[in-house]
């Protein structure tokens, strides 16, 4: 794998592998965190992430949007910053790891 393969073909070829990541991710994390604030960051925050593959370190990471915490405004969660932080950052390093097992 390289970065520009992954680029070109992570929303054409790949797209099924990186739903399939990404649901899995899910369902380990609301079983082990608030099932509310798992879905409010599926669907405020990394519904807007970009995952990336880089070459020189050969890892793969996820750009997570502006604002991730600003963005559960109006979603109906209620969490203080920090334990969304906390959870947030667990979510991403899971979702890495997920994208290397997947395509590693």
């Amino acid at each position: 794998m390289d970065a520009e393969t992954f680029d070109e073909k992570k929303y054409v070829d790949f797209f099924p592998q990186l739903q399939q990541a990404y649901k899995n991710v899910f369902n380990r994390l609301n079983e082990e965190y608030d099932s509310t604030l798992i879905h409010g960051i599926d669907q405020h925050v990394l519904n807007e992430s970009e995952p990336f593959y880089d070459d020189e370190s050969e890892s793969f990471s996820l750009e997570v949007p502006d604002d991730p915490y600003g963005r559960l405004d109006g979603s109906g969660v209620v969490v203080e910053k920090e334990r969304f932080d906390t959870v947030l950052e667990a979510y991403v390093e899971e979702l890495e790891s997920e994208l290397e097992r997947t395509f590693g």
